[in-house]
């Protein structure tokens, strides 16, 4: 089974939204033929995860569910979504599976950030408090959000040190996702400097920086001409590892250190490989034999 050269650590893939992958046994299947060990399985049910478990697979991750009630301005929504985590939480972790996915997005994201803040911390304490005896990790990814807003919380490190303080819980967890920091300009190696004792997933993506494209129309605005790459903006596109900028092996070398334990799971989000079933299986293939050098 495939794992990183640094690290040791299992090498899978998040299911995507590919018509292949929409059966499960498919996934499980094709998986294991081509030598990946890990699943990120999206929002499922217990059965779900003992499948892979009885298939002699890891489950990377699951997805939480409501994630934006868990920070409404609703107290009785909020509570709504607690409830129904805890109890999913519980059961998929029976199930075999304690690593639980979610982004940050709050439901109106052009409310005050710090208004939107309050609400999901108040949201993680009650979650965290129902599910902490489970040995449960709730790992967050800092995607930032879509445009125009890009109100997602807890993407940077000042808002991921300041949700860990607030909540104050062991639950609280980050799925490390290089592809988003190298987007917003922060600097990964430095981040897990920081970060690497919370990581408890790692997402095999990367981001490609165009500087040609970075000097002809800037960071901010829109190129007037030039067209957007998919799974992109004009002068970046998120790719598979080794596509893009980040420094693979120093970065498996300081969640070596820090004792990291988990799946290294390749995020498929590059225009070069999505779009059809063979591209898709391909980019996963592509990813898992970079992963392997480094």
């Amino acid at each position: 089974m495939a794992r990183t050269s640094t690290g040791g650590f299992s090498i899978g893939f998040r299911r995507g939204w590919g018509e292949w992958q929409k059966e499960l046994p498919n996934v499980i299947q094709w998986a294991k033929a081509n030598q990946f060990e890990a699943i990120d399985l999206g929002a499922v049910d217990p059965a779900d995860v003992k499948s892979v478990v009885a298939a002699g697979l890891r489950v990377g991750t699951t997805d939480l569910k409501a994630w934006s009630d868990l920070g409404s301005a609703d107290a009785g929504k909020r509570k709504e979504s607690v409830a129904l985590n805890t109890d999913y939480i519980k059961s998929i972790v029976a199930a075999g599976c304690k690593n639980f996915f979610i982004c940050v997005l709050p439901a109106d994201p052009s409310k005050p950030r710090k208004e939107n803040f309050a609400n999901f911390v108040a949201g993680f304490i009650a979650l965290c408090d129902g599910v902490k005896s489970t040995g449960a990790r709730l790992a967050i990814e800092g995607y930032p959000g879509g445009a125009p807003w890009y109100g997602a919380l807890a993407c940077t490190p000042a808002d991921y040190r300041e949700m860990f303080k607030q909540v104050n819980s062991e639950v609280m967890a980050v799925n490390f996702d290089p592809s988003h920091l190298i987007r917003m300009g922060v600097d990964p190696l430095r981040f897990l400097g920081e970060f690497a004792p919370r990581v408890v997933h790692v997402h095999g993506k990367d981001t490609e920086i165009m500087e040609d494209e970075l000097y002809e129309h800037g960071n901010l605005q829109p190129a007037t001409f030039a067209p957007h790459h998919g799974f992109g903006a004009h002068h970046w596109r998120y790719t598979i590892p080794g596509h893009g900028c980040a420094h693979w092996t120093k970065m498996f070398s300081v969640l070596k250190e820090a004792k990291y334990s988990g799946c290294v799971c390749i995020e498929l989000e590059d225009e070069r490989y999505n779009g059809t079933d063979d591209g898709d299986k391909k980019g996963f293939i592509a990813g898992r034999q970079y992963l392997e050098t480094v």
